[in-house]
């Protein structure tokens, strides 16, 4: 059975803004937002549209994760990675995936409605999703930091 984690984070940057870069600048964002977790993201195949396929590379722990982009609805700014392979599913997952929600609610901020869906192999307590919504919201707050900066 499938579970849901759920979160909301305000960020003081503007929905296309950050919209650009959970989509387009995806793979070059992250690992200047976090380069002491990411070492890059290779882009497998696809344009950073539906399909796309990524893999995150780390630095430790899981050494890479391969994501799908699943979801991606220009009209309501939603966007859906799936783990397909490594991280998440070499820890008791067999389905692991997280969605961004964005809406402006100002000129310089946006509501961010964050989703991680998961399914263990085995009924087991995991702290895996939970801690993945507090990286995500760290991830949040990185990234509102480097737009604001005037990065990509």
């Amino acid at each position: 059975m499938i579970e849901e984690l759920k979160t909301q984070a305000k960020v003081g940057v503007g929905l296309n803004a950050l919209w650009k870069a959970l989509t387009k600048e995806l793979r070059f964002v992250v690992p200047k937002v976090l380069p002491n977790i990411v070492k890059d993201v290779e882009l497998i195949e696809g344009d950073g549209g539906l399909g796309t396929l990524l893999i995150f590379n780390f630095f430790s722990g899981a050494a890479y994760q391969k994501e799908e982009i699943v979801e991606l609805d220009e009209s309501f700014h939603r966007i859906a990675l799936q783990v397909l392979e490594g991280g998440h599913l070499n820890k008791g997952f067999s389905f692991y995936m997280t969605t961004f929600q964005l809406t402006a609610i100002a000129e310089q901020e946006t509501l961010v409605d964050v989703r991680v869906s998961f399914e263990t192999e085995t009924y087991q307590e995991s702290t895996m999703p939970s801690k993945t919504i507090k990286a995500t919201l760290e991830f949040l707050k990185c990234l509102e930091t480097n737009i604001m900066n005037g990065a990509p």
